[in-house]
């Protein structure tokens, strides 16, 4: 397969997810219908079928700018961070300020955008999930290496109860319309993830 060196075709195509994504942050949360995407680019359903094979194909293609977008900046805090503990707090911070951004991309995360569509997109989004576990997980780790955490601390649950934590705060700010700020109370509720 020839890989596409058309600079139009691949705007269009990022023209289409941006477009996907202001449209999920409407607060009613109504679905995104390709009829109602095809109406507000001003082109026909057949168009969007040139660019994507499916409406499910469109979904994972805001995945995968969700995978790059978290795992970019997740990878370099890994990287560049040396503390254990400070590269979890920084990862529930990055997973948090990316929903503060970008609202409608926040309804992916939880699945209410993917409601009746391919089962296979939340099967993606729960293997995302799975894999900031994991990394933080690893931060945990690094942090009882170091001693900043119980030699015998359960990292899994620990890691797991962060990514609950994130989960949870997303679902908040996306149930209630996108006005609960979901950094509002992390000055307050960090020290009680670590404690």
């Amino acid at each position: 397969m020839r890989a596409n060196t058309d600079p139009k075709l691949s705007e269009r195509k990022l023209q289409i997810l941006q477009t996907i994504a202001t449209m999920l942050e409407d607060p009613a949360g109504e679905k995104v219908t390709t009829a109602a995407l095809a109406a507000r680019l001003e082109v026909s359903e057949a168009a969007l079928y040139r660019h994507f094979a499916s409406k499910a194909q469109m979904y994972e293609g805001l995945i995968e700018f969700i995978e790059s977008s978290l795992f970019s900046v997740i990878n370099q805090i890994a990287a560049d961070e040396e503390s254990g503990l400070k590269q979890a707090e920084m990862i529930v911070l990055t997973l948090l300020r990316f929903a503060q951004k970008n609202k409608g991309l926040t309804r992916v995360l939880i699945g209410d955008a993917l409601v009746h569509e391919n089962p296979r997109l939340q099967a993606r989004i729960n293997q995302l999930l799975e894999r900031v576990d994991a990394t933080l997980r690893q931060s945990l780790k690094v942090a009882m290496s170091q001693g900043t955490l119980p030699a015998a601390h359960d990292a899994g649950a620990h890691a797991d109860t962060l990514v609950c934590y994130t989960v949870g705060r997303w679902h908040r700010f996306v149930k209630g319309g996108f006005r609960e700020d979901p950094l509002a109370a992390w000055p307050s509720q960090w020290p009680l993830l670590v404690a």
